[in-house]
């Protein structure tokens, strides 16, 4: 059975020798064997559980339920065409994601504002999945009141929605051109419509509203929005939003 030392299995697969040695400490990935000087090896059983490993890291999965997928599956073919199926999802999840972007900036550079541009497809391709899980962890009590205004609102409701959103990016860019100071108050003014908009649905205190500032600035479907609209402007959003719920929120909600 032929099997690959470490460093060949670092260059065949991108990751580092000090990776494999953690997977090796956890229990997540053994090598086949260890031989002279501790240099180990893997064979092509364990190259196809690192394939695994590497598959499920890249669909955000931690170690722990990683190693528990691994050791619950005895069917490797049955699991290689579970992640096929989830990452094709991904595939067209992203791909949406850049016919977003991509009419997002056209609409900009043909408009120099956010012009005629349909707010309903600004958010297209959006995975807010693990924004939802973390909103519902972390404010349990929000998420409900979220939850439940949520069913009474009208497909017409959710349009006027993402228009308002679509509206306050453009503003919120023009205050960033202008080179306004996050505390600026004609800035400060526009996050607080920001901040009443999402009254609607939950009310956020100090903590969850800079939290939801750092979710626009994050790596990821909502950052890259935000920088389509304008470079810089996730960051800036998020800036404005902290010094918002540092002056003016604590942990009950708005102070004024």
């Amino acid at each position: 059975m032929p099997s690959w030392p470490t460093g060949q299995v670092c260059r065949m697969t991108g990751v580092s020798s000090r990776t494999l040695r953690h997977y090796h400490r956890i229990g997540l990935l053994r090598p086949s064997a260890v031989g002279p000087g501790g240099v180990r090896h893997y064979g092509p059983a364990e190259l196809l559980r690192l394939q695994r490993i590497l598959l499920m890291r890249g669909l955000g999965l931690a170690l722990a339920d990683i190693a528990a997928v691994l050791d619950a599956d005895r069917d490797p073919a049955g699991a290689l065409r579970v992640h096929l199926r989830d990452l094709l999802a991904e595939r067209d999840r992203v791909d949406t994601l850049v016919t977003t972007v991509r009419r997002t900036l056209a609409a900009l550079e043909e408009e120099g504002t956010m012009g005629d541009l349909d707010p309903g497809t600004l958010f297209a391709g959006f995975d807010t999945a693990a924004y939802t899980d973390r909103a519902r962890t972390q404010w349990p009590d929000e998420w409900a009141q979220a939850a439940r205004a949520a069913e009474g609102r009208t497909p017409a409701d959710w349009d006027a929605e993402r228009a308002e959103q679509a509206a306050q990016l453009g503003r919120m860019a023009a205050h960033l051109a202008a080179g306004r100071p996050v505390t600026d108050p004609l800035v400060q003014a526009e996050v607080h419509e920001h901040y009443l908009r999402i009254t609607r649905m939950w009310t956020p205190d100090a903590d969850a509203f800079a939290h939801l500032g750092r979710v626009y600035a994050e790596e990821g479907a909502w950052r890259e929005v935000h920088e389509a609209v304008a470079p810089g402007l996730a960051d800036y959003q998020c800036e404005a939003m902290a010094a918002y719920a540092l002056e003016r929120l604590d942990v009950r909600g708005d102070r004024t």
